[in-house]
């Protein structure tokens, strides 16, 4: 059973119910207790024709790592395409917009690291908080958490009996109950928690690698701001279009979303930067 009380069939690893033969999906009519023993679910959990014919799969709606590597390379291309539009606004040289070009690239590739580590560090520290409290509730009173096991299966639509007989059944590991109240009154995974570094090192990578397109013109001996604003708008462009993968948008609906967004952002700070440039000059 999944956190949201939601089911495929038997909640397996989500909830742990598909052990004990599963409870029904949507939270609905049990399937079964025992070794497979239910309507529609032969022995050893095997799926009917039916079911098989029947099964669909769903997209990860999270994004998975794509999400987070796409929107951090697009926050790296916005940022550093709009300072140096800011820059060049102000007349500068190319040099200086390069300078300022790498210089956004180091800064904001660290900050988002040093962000994302404190932030899921923290996030973790507070999960495994969590989880002692209820690893400690779960060795010091058993007889209720059970029964705080089985009132949730029964709010779900399973009948008080056989919530009892699963929710036992679950219970009789300890590792495997922490598991299961981890996901139903948490919402997590214990086995599957975020790590800090490697969200640090994935944050800092996807910026860096966003940020250094508006720059490459300039480091190849470009002196005008043309070519890194182009180059960096196709690259919004694609990124908009991989994003697509996820929001089930039209490829290239999200990639001129994008384009557009980012160049608004850069044509607002050039303008900004020839009024600054003015002003201070």
């Amino acid at each position: 059973m999944t956190a949201d009380g939601r089911g495929t069939g038997g909640t397996g690893a989500e909830g742990g119910a598909g052990r004990a033969g599963g409870v029904g999906a949507e939270g609905g009519a049990p399937t079964g207790t025992g070794a497979g023993a239910g309507a529609g679910v032969p022995a050893g959990g095997a799926l009917t024709g039916a079911a098989e014919a029947h099964s669909h799969t769903h997209r990860d709606v999270t994004g998975g790592w794509l999400r987070p590597a796409v929107f951090g390379a697009m926050d790296g291309l916005v940022s550093n395409l709009g300072l140096m539009s800011g820059v060049a606004g102000s007349s500068a040289s190319s040099q200086a917009i390069a300078v300022a070009g790498l210089a956004g690239l180091a800064a904001g590739a660290f900050s988002m690291a040093a962000g994302e580590y404190t932030s899921v560090a923290s996030q973790r520290e507070l999960v495994e908080a969590e989880l002692e409290v209820e690893r400690r509730e779960l060795r010091r009173h058993p007889e209720d958490e059970l029964d705080e096991l089985t009132d949730l299966y029964v709010s779900r639509g399973v009948e008080p009996g056989l919530a009892r007989e699963v929710a036992t059944q679950l219970t009789r590991d300890p590792e495997q109950a922490l598991e299961i109240h981890a996901r139903e009154e948490l919402g997590v995974d214990p086995s599957d928690l975020p790590s800090p570094t490697v969200a640090a090192m994935s944050s800092f990578g996807a910026f860096a690698a966003g940020a250094v397109l508006p720059v490459l013109p300039y480091l190849f001996g470009a002196t005008a701001l043309w070519p890194a604003v182009l180059l960096a708008l196709l690259g919004l462009f694609a990124c908009g279009a991989v994003v697509a993968r996820v929001t089930a948008r039209p490829w290239w609906f999200s990639g001129l979303r994008q384009l557009a967004l980012g160049g608004a952002a850069a044509a607002v700070t050039y303008g900004l930067g020839a009024v600054f440039g003015t002003a201070v000059g």
